[in-house]
């Protein structure tokens, strides 16, 4: 199984949310917890992002069917 790591232009890309929205709901668990990649550096793995974004729509659009 493949995993792609996304840095945090992505992540921002990907929710719309801000860098500091994003560490905020990372402390509060809100959010998935990023990959230390190096000593300065972390990224996300794209299907934990991926699934909060579709836990966000179906809180919000109980109507909805997300298929993955």
């Amino acid at each position: 199984m493949s995993h792609k790591i996304l840095r945090l232009p992505e992540v921002i890309a990907k929710t719309g949310i801000a860098r500091s929205t994003i560490y905020t709901k990372i402390a509060e668990r809100q959010f998935p917890q990023p990959i230390q990649l190096g000593s300065r550096s972390v990224g996300w793995l794209e299907t934990e992002i991926d699934q909060w974004v579709s836990q966000r729509i179906s809180a919000s659009r109980p109507e909805l069917v997300i298929q993955q």
